[in-house]
This record gives C-alpha cells, sequence and structure tokens, in this order.
C-alpha cells in the first residue's frame, strides 16, 4: 500500500500530444510530488477568471520516485475538466494536482507469485498500463495478463508501449477485444465482450489471480459479476470505475 502523503502540488505541462482521435497524452512536470505507485490516481484543479472552480480525477499513467507524471485523457463532450485538458491545454502552462491518492486499486512487486490478471475497458487502461510498465521493470515473478476491450485499433491507448513491454517481457500477454472494428490480421470478428469471451481470455479461478478491472462504470460491473460466475474470490478482484470529467 502507498504510503505517500497527498497534497497540493503546483504542475508545469512539459508536453501534450494526441493518444486518440479523442484523447491526449499529458506530461506534467511536478517538483513537489513525492512519487506515486503503479495504479495511483490524482485530482486536477481548475479555476476560472470569476474563481469557481472544478476537479476530476484521473489515472496516472507513470509511476516510481521521478517528479514527471504523465496523464491520458479521454474527452468528455459535456465535461467540466476533460474538453480543457484534451483541446486547450498546452506546453508551459501551469495545473493545480492533488496527489498520489488510492492505496487499494495499486501494484507494487512483492514475492507473491500468484499471476496477475488486468482487465480494461477503454481509457481504463491507463492505471493498467502503469501496473505493466511497472512489473516490467521489476523482478517480480509473478506472470501478468492483460485484457483490454477497445473499440477499434485507433482507440487503444499506449499501443505502441504495450507492444514493446509485452516483446521484452514474457511475463506479459496482451489481449485485445475489439468491439466495433477489428485490424485486417484479426482472426476474431469485432464484438462486445461477453461472459463467454471473458472466460476464454482471463487467466482461470483456481489459479486464483489478483484481478484488477477498470472502465466505465457499466463494463466493470458486468466484468465483476462475471468473473465472480466464474469462480473468482471476491476479495482477489479490485475495481475502478469512471463517469463523466
Amino acid at each position: 500500500m502507498s504510503r505517500r502523503a497527498a497534497s497540493w502540488h503546483v504542475a508545469s505541462v512539459v508536453s501534450v500530444r494526441a493518444e486518440t482521435a479523442t484523447a491526449r497524452r499529458i506530461e506534467l512536470d511536478v517538483p513537489t510530488w513525492p512519487g506515486n505507485d503503479a495504479g495511483s490516481h490524482l485530482d486536477v484543479r481548475l479555476t476560472a477568471p470569476d474563481g469557481y472552480q472544478a476537479s476530476r480525477p484521473y489515472s496516472v499513467a507513470s509511476s516510481g520516485e521521478g517528479t514527471r507524471v504523465v496523464l491520458a485523457v479521454d474527452e468528455v463532450p459535456d465535461g467540466e475538466v476533460s474538453p480543457f485538458l484534451v483541446h486547450d491545454l498546452r506546453e508551459g502552462d501551469r495545473l493545480e494536482v492533488h496527489g498520489p491518492l488510492g492505496a487499494f486499486f495499486v501494484w507494487t512487486p512483492s514475492n507473491d507469485p500468484a499471476p496477475v490478471q488486468l482487465i480494461a475497458g477503454g481509457s481504463g487502461v491507463v492505471p493498467l498500463y502503469a501496473m505493466a510498465a511497472a512489473h516490467a521493470a521489476s523482478d517480480d515473478p509473478a506472470p501478468f495478463r492483460l485484457l483490454y476491450s477497445v473499440r477499434s485499433p485507433g482507440d487503444v491507448f499506449f499501443g505502441d508501449e504495450l507492444r514493446a513491454v509485452a516483446e521484452r517481457d514474457h511475463r506479459l500477454r496482451v489481449d485485445l477485444v475489439y468491439t466495433r472494428a477489428a485490424p485486417p490480421e484479426s482472426a476474431t470478428a469485432p464484438g462486445r465482450l461477453t461472459a463467454e469471451r471473458l472466460r476464454a481470455a482471463v487467466i482461470p479461478a483456481d489459479l486464483q489471480p489478483r484481478v484488477f478491472v477498470c472502465g466505465p462504470t457499466p463494463f466493470v460491473e458486468a466484468v465483476s459479476r462475471w468473473l465472480l460466475e466464474a469462480g473468482h474470490a471476491a476479495a482477489r478482484v479490485r475495481t475502478e470505475r469512471f463517469g463523466g470529467s
């Protein structure tokens, strides 16, 4: 569990670039950042000229002791914070961030050999990517598997990075489920994740994996129910969900 105290920090925007057609990757320099565990999140607070403030939580795609913090923000068109971060934020701007937050939905290296199953829907892959990258950089012996449900190849977050991690780390397996459009080389037609597809793709319950699920609320609720129906222990399934931002 994380022992780092959360507080407010002033962050400088180092870079902003497209992640998908509707999302941006944002790299921040936060001189007072104490570091964070993989899977942590933070709050971003915006203040309007009239003093109105809006704050929303975002998962952190980076981890470790450094002061560089990476976010990947998907726009919610009617949101109060994400449209500004996606369309208006520029290099050199400053933001207020509060964190690191979250001690339950985090992964840290250990000697536990039990496998780890990550399950993501859409931008819910952000904290799970952080876990996969941290695991690849560690000596933790546990096998890792990521099941990532996404609409199309163009909607994949951290696609190049995930491929690179999987290529150099034999402990990680990445399975993509495309719900609307699959790449030409895919052997499986696009379609929504179902209980049957989930059961076939994840680590079996009898191996007692630790499971992390992140995505939109309906996705997380459905996946959690299917996992329990397949025999996974509720105590070994950790979830994080999100709505508008």
